[in-house]
């Protein structure tokens, strides 16, 4: 298997949905183990929240661990996560932030950088709103230093937003965000090591663009992000 990140449930599922065949749990699961086939081990998450050294605006956690919500664009959780590729014993950095809808678990939007800064996270906001003109969701985050930041609290109070953050070492506040950054690194970055910038960026673009579109949930009812996503409006 080139990606061996599938476990017995989810070639289930993707047996019946893409090549039409239908098949139970078990049956996969006894296939898997005959052929000794497993899924990608589940990193620990290393990461937590921190606060920033001189943070200019704290907000409460409104969101309080909520993890559910009942129409898109209502509650959106953001983040920073970063990946290294080498050049010879050269070490580099890119970075990646994103925003993740809390209905249908669909990427909202996202950016990837060189650095680490504001501009980073001020864009993934400015290509959210481009992309969902007149959402007002509850927006929660960390308290890393571009979320406290003034200007960033400014923008979202211009756009109608509310803004929580997650208590300092509380990594569980923000969980389904941490959550993606598990499943991106373990399905397609874990265990391989990128020589090539470029490869790296296209890695994150091609995985985001399969999650949102092609990697079936079971807790959006078999569906992908964006299935889920359009079911809404074509519901409402």
């Amino acid at each position: 298997m080139k990606y061996p990140d599938k476990g017995y449930r989810r070639i289930r599922d993707d047996l019946e949905r893409y090549h039409g065949i239908k098949v139970n749990d078990k049956r996969v699961l006894r296939i898997c183990r005959k052929k000794g086939i497993k899924s990608t081990i589940k990193y620990s998450n290393k990461g937590c929240t921190r606060q920033a050294a001189n943070p200019q605006f704290i907000a409460e956690n409104v969101l309080n661990r909520e993890f559910t919500a009942e129409s898109p664009n209502q509650k959106w959780l953001t983040d920073v996560t970063e990946f290294k590729y080498y050049t010879g014993i050269e070490v580099h950095k890119i970075y990646l932030s994103a925003i993740l809808d809390l209905f249908d678990r669909r990427i909202v939007s996202y950016v990837i950088g060189d650095s680490n800064n504001n501009p980073l996270v001020f864009d993934t906001f400015d290509a959210a709103i481009a992309a969902n003109p007149g959402a007002t969701p509850l927006c929660h985050s960390d308290r890393g230093f571009q979320y406290t930041n003034r200007n960033f609290h400014a923008k979202l109070e211009a756009a109608g937003m509310t803004q929580s953050m997650s208590r300092v070492a509380k990594c569980i506040d923000n969980g389904p965000m941490e959550g993606f950054w598990g499943i991106l690194k373990r399905e397609r970055y874990y265990g391989i090591r990128f020589t090539d910038r470029d490869a790296l960026v296209k890695m994150i673009e091609n995985y985001i663009e399969y999650y949102n579109n092609r990697r079936l949930q079971r807790n959006l009812g078999v569906l992908t992000p964006m299935e889920k996503h359009e079911q809404y409006l074509a519901a409402a």
